[in-house]
């Protein structure tokens, strides 16, 4: 009996303090690792598309394309590193150690809270060259956006800090046996950062789209009632309102997008629970991760230029002289 309970311990020598092992049906292990790391995959594969081909083709340096980077590299992340690492914690022992343990912790709060920094930003960007055009290429530059992006991960790793501080001093405090990852989430810690990471930032994008959206009816009235004054119009004003309610549609789903992804998240941090085990959160968790994988569809696909781009790495075009001369527009 001593040696079929030892089989199933993360560390069979540390018999009382040891975490016992997860021992699901093998089907059922099979399905869930299967659907879990085409999910990473897919989120790595996608984000860097999207890196490759904002870096490579010089066309494709503006500053809108620089905050698509920015939050390209924080999802790629998010596949490549918080994903595959929320899979271990929820379906095997964590077997790296207590450092390694905070280490993660720290970097998926400074890779979660870069992404949404990333959003507000190219919020904001929309905004300013749909409501204020004129003024959109002497306020949005390209280095005034890559002095945001360099603030926006400064501000992430350092509120990040919030979260692991306790966990910096002695690593594992938190665990409740050997073979665990425990993330701590104090209520008021948690309430703070449901307010930082979620309120203020949905407000925003909201307020600036809803914005956005007047503007784009006060637009579709004007060309409307122009329409009996100049006939050439005509041929313009179906191209035109096409468009805008494309925008608005894309605008649509990325809000509701957004909020489906982080409110389960946030909903467990305002439960009151103070520590919020590995067991319990991980599937949450790999649902907040899952708008990086949405992100680059949502902000990147839309574009012409990037299917172009996809279709020149795939064929390897990219490898030819001079190809970062391309043009892409």
């Amino acid at each position: 009996m001593e040696t079929q309970d030892g089989a199933e311990l993360c560390f069979p020598q540390l018999f009382n303090t040891s975490c016992r092992k997860l021992t699901p049906p093998r089907f059922e292990v099979m399905l869930i690792h299967t659907l879990l790391y085409f999910i990473s995959l897919l989120t790595v594969a996608l984000n860097l598309l999207v890196i490759i081909s904002v870096s490579h083709f010089r066309q494709l340096h503006t500053p809108t394309n620089i905050l698509l980077l920015s939050l390209a590299v924080s999802d790629f992340l998010v596949g490549l590193v918080l994903m595959p690492g929320e899979i271990l914690r929820k379906t095997s022992c964590w077997f790296l150690g207590d450092f390694v343990c905070f280490l993660y912790n720290y970097l998926s709060g400074i890779i979660s809270v870069s992404s949404i920094g990333d959003i507000v930003l190219i919020s904001v960007d929309r905004y300013v060259a749909i409501c204020d055009p004129l003024h959109y290429t002497t306020r949005i530059t390209v280095k005034s956006v890559k002095l945001c992006v360099c603030l926006c991960w400064l501000y992430s790793v350092s509120y990040s800090l919030l979260f692991v501080k306790d966990d910096l001093t002695q690593p594992g405090r938190f665990n409740s046996c050997y073979g665990e990852c425990a993330f701590v989430v104090h209520y008021v810690v948690g309430i703070i950062d449901v307010v930082l990471s979620f309120l203020v930032p949905v407000t925003v994008i909201i307020a600036l789209y809803l914005r956005v959206f007047a503007v784009a009816v006060s637009q579709a009235r004007a060309m409307r009632s122009h329409i009996t004054a100049v006939t050439l119009q005509l041929s313009v004003t179906p191209k035109a309102k096409k468009s805008e309610l494309k925008a608005a549609r894309t605008l649509g789903v990325l809000v509701v997008v957004y909020i489906m992804c982080f409110c389960p998240f946030y909903s467990v941090s305002l439960a009151g629970d103070s520590l919020v085990s590995a067991s319990s959160v991980s599937y949450v968790l790999f649902v907040f991760y899952c708008n990086s994988c949405l992100n680059p569809v949502i902000y990147a696909l839309f574009y012409p230029w990037f299917r172009k781009a996809v279709k020149l790495i795939v064929t390897r075009q990219i490898l030819q002289p001079g190809s970062c001369e391309t043009n892409m527009l």
